[in-house]
């Protein structure tokens, strides 16, 4: 078994399942800080794993939705695990579009237990967003192991990742 896919287990047994999971999700803000540079806004979602994509339900009129459709790169960290990775979001549309079925199944029964009391499925902007994981390390028992992996070649990276 490559690195690669090592780490790919891993973050399986760690964030998959049908877990709901706590992540961190920074974004670019749509308006440069005080300097003029770009500014990070960073805020915690409850997020669903599955082959190499993270799925967090949010309203597409949400500053993190207006963030990402200006610049779809992205970074998370897993809050309790040692985890952080660039990746892409991406906006799925509405939570009740036909082609969004199988998986609004599998976020219902991930946030099973909060889900109707946060989400509004009539409201055509409850939505799907999609983060499509582009690269990452996994950081396991505090620098024993690195595992930088390439998602979008399936391949681990010698030296790389995100710190």
């Amino acid at each position: 078994m490559s690195n690669y896919e090592e780490g790919l287990k891993l973050i399986e047994e760690k964030f998959g399942n049908g877990k709901d999971n706590v992540i961190s999700l920074a974004t670019i803000a749509r308006e440069p800080g005080a300097n003029g540079m770009p500014r990070p806004v960073v805020r915690s979602v409850d997020a669903y794993y599955e082959e190499g994509i993270f799925y967090v339900v949010t309203h597409g009129k949400s500053n993190k939705m207006q963030q990402i459709s200006q610049n779809s790169e992205v970074s998370i960290a897993g809050c309790l695990e040692m985890f952080t990775a660039n990746g892409v979001g991406e906006n799925l549309g509405w939570v009740l579009a036909p082609n969004n079925a199988e998986i609004r199944s599998k976020l219902r029964t991930a946030f099973a237990e909060w889900y109707d009391m946060a989400n509004n499925e009539k409201d055509e902007n409850c939505c799907i967003l999609a983060i499509r994981l582009t690269k990452g390390t996994l950081n396991i028992n505090h620098w024993e192991k690195l595992y930088h992996m390439d998602f979008v070649n399936k391949t681990d990276m010698e030296n790389g990742g995100i710190f």
